[in-house]
């Protein structure tokens, strides 16, 4: 992605055109656009990373400036000598302003945000490049929400650790901007890899903003509806904000059943504050009346449609798809531990035509994950059946590679092991509210690891401090990165443990925010390709090492 369009989705997620227009900016540019006119009578807000490549850009922009004043904002910490070759490239003395403005990163919810980078290791190591950015863009998120974090990492993961080490660096670096008040207990930084839970980027999902996700992707809240059948022209692309839409904010992280009945009342609520056709405006009043109501109901309006719209589709997809069949099965393999029952039920789907190749090898990923070194494990019938039912090499090839790249060899904890005697106790409670839990069953690794960091359970072996200092008492103020990108149903669980602890609060991050497409597409970036063959095999050796 480039520097520009990271940018302008830094911008476009906080603010909507129509905001920015408010506070008199009439005019956008990209300062790498050569057909720029100049304009004299208008003042420049620059708002840039400071790359070297933007730096340079800036240098030319100010030794032919084509405005009369600059107010220079960048995203993130820049250098002393990068200050002095713009100082001396402003000749003209057009230059207002240099500030830095610590908002390298995207702001998704009120406690997520991401780096939009997708494809950040190279094997188990990191892409240099990736670790540059990744580092500027946690340490400007540390610096906008003033923190200055006693660090912990995923032993497991070298990547985790290299990354916890460079940002420990820059604050080191930059100590005296990292001089906030003193908190009695200080923030904490943990960083994880995704690689340590592959299960949940692989599931269906069932609330709102996971499921648009899953379904339609979501692109700093842009959702591309021009392959629905039918679409009309306006709503080829629609705007999911959370910020400046109430519906969505009131019911992102509801599930389906709910949605379906919600937008019933939108509608009904619509319907009754629609103008009628044969209004009669006999007054001046009535015309008044008629006048400030008009932009209250067209808002409404167009809220009705996108949203009709967004729900009418998953709603076809998921019928279309067969996935409430396909997710009962996917949350059997994530949270059970039956076999038997579980080969059996994806044996079945693999014969359904309505299933698509796509879901047909994620549930063999979900299998193969999950079984890996069982005893019984039927992972080359499983590929034979995804070859027979013409599922294409990428996706059977993907199998292994998932495999390599979040199996049980390379895992700092145990996905599946027999939770203790209280969690068993919540999942037979949470069977028994209702059939629409079937698909919700599932709760991502993170919920277990937030919730040990929460009661200072966390295992100081498997999750380290950098450095000698460690917390004495239990952490309040708390920031999660995933390396590998994190998901939209550890923002809810987030977003829950937030709303239900008391005195902590919770921001997760993550290199990306996936769906089950984007998180392959992370798996192939890798490079973590298995050097068996296509089938997979796992020999009865291996699985008897259990």
């Amino acid at each position: 992605m480039s520097s520009f369009s990271l940018q302008t989705g830094i911008v476009s997620m906080v603010y909507t055109q129509s905001e920015i227009l408010q506070k008199e900016v009439y005019l956008f540019e990209r300062i790498d656009s050569q057909n720029r006119e100049i304009m004299k009578h208008l003042k420049a807000i620059c708002f840039l990373r400071p790359t070297k490549e933007n730096v340079d850009y800036l240098i030319q922009e100010l030794r032919r400036p084509k405005y009369s004043i600059y107010f220079i904002y960048f995203s993130n910490v820049i250098s002393k000598s990068d200050v002095k070759s713009l100082a001396e490239a402003d000749e003209q003395e057009v230059v207002a302003e240099v500030q830095e403005f610590y908002g390298d990163y995207i702001a998704v919810n009120p406690h997520l945000f991401s780096l939009n980078i997708l494809g950040c290791c190279q094997g188990r190591n990191w892409d240099p490049v990736q670790l540059s950015r990744t580092t500027q863009g946690l340490t400007a998120l540390l610096l906008s929400l003033k923190k200055c974090p006693m660090i912990r990492y995923q032993l497991s993961s070298e990547a985790a650790k290299r990354l916890a080490e460079c940002v420990k660096q820059v604050i080191t670096k930059e100590y005296e901007l990292f001089e906030f008040r003193r908190t009695e207990v200080p923030p904490l930084l943990l960083i994880l890899d995704r690689c340590d839970d592959a299960i949940t980027p692989l599931l269906n999902q069932w609330t709102y903003q996971a499921m648009v996700h899953e379904l339609l992707g979501i692109n700093n809240n842009r959702i591309d509806l021009s392959r629905v059948p039918g679409i009309s022209k306006d709503l080829r692309e629609v705007v999911l904000s959370a910020e400046n839409d109430e519906f969505y904010a009131n019911n992102m992280y509801l599930n389906f059943a709910e949605i379906g009945s919600n937008i019933k009342n939108l509608m009904e609520d619509f319907q009754k504050k629609k103008p009628k056709e044969q209004q009669k405006l006999e007054s001046i009043a009535d015309m008044k009346a008629f006048v400030e109501n008009y932009p209250q109901f067209k808002k409404m309006s167009g809220t009705v449609s996108k949203h009709v719209t967004v729900v009418g589709e998953l709603s076809r997809l998921v019928s279309e798809r067969n996935l409430l069949e396909v997710s009962e099965v996917e949350q059997e393999l994530a949270c059970q531990n039956d076999h038997s029952s579980a080969l059996q039920n994806v044996k079945r789907l693999l014969q359904n035509p309505k299933v698509t190749e796509f879901d047909a090898a994620r549930l063999v990923m979900l299998y193969a994950l999950h079984y890996e070194r069982h005893s019984s494990n039927s992972l080359p019938g499983l590929m034979m059946d995804l070859r027979n039912k013409g599922v294409s090499e990428k996706y059977r090839k993907l199998v292994s590679a998932v495999v390599e790249y979040g199996g049980k060899r390379v895992r700092g904890s145990d996905l599946f092991s027999p939770k203790d005697a209280v969690a068993i106790t919540k999942q037979f409670l949470k069977g028994l509210k209702g059939v629409e839990n079937v698909y919700t069953q599932h709760q991502p690794f993170l919920h277990e690891t937030l919730d040990h960091l929460i009661k200072g359970k966390l295992k100081e072996n498997l999750y380290p401090y950098l450095g000698p200092s460690t917390l004495r008492d239990r952490p309040q103020d708390i920031i999660v990165f995933i390396i590998g990108g994190a998901t939209y149903e550890e923002a809810l669980t987030v977003y829950n443990l937030n709303r239900t602890t008391p005195g902590v609060r919770i921001v997760l991050g993550g290199t990306t925010v996936h769906n089950t497409k984007s998180f392959l597409e992370e798996v192939l970036a890798s490079g973590l390709h298995s050097r068996s063959k296509e089938s997979s095999q796992v020999t009865s050796r291996s699985a008897s090492r259990r």
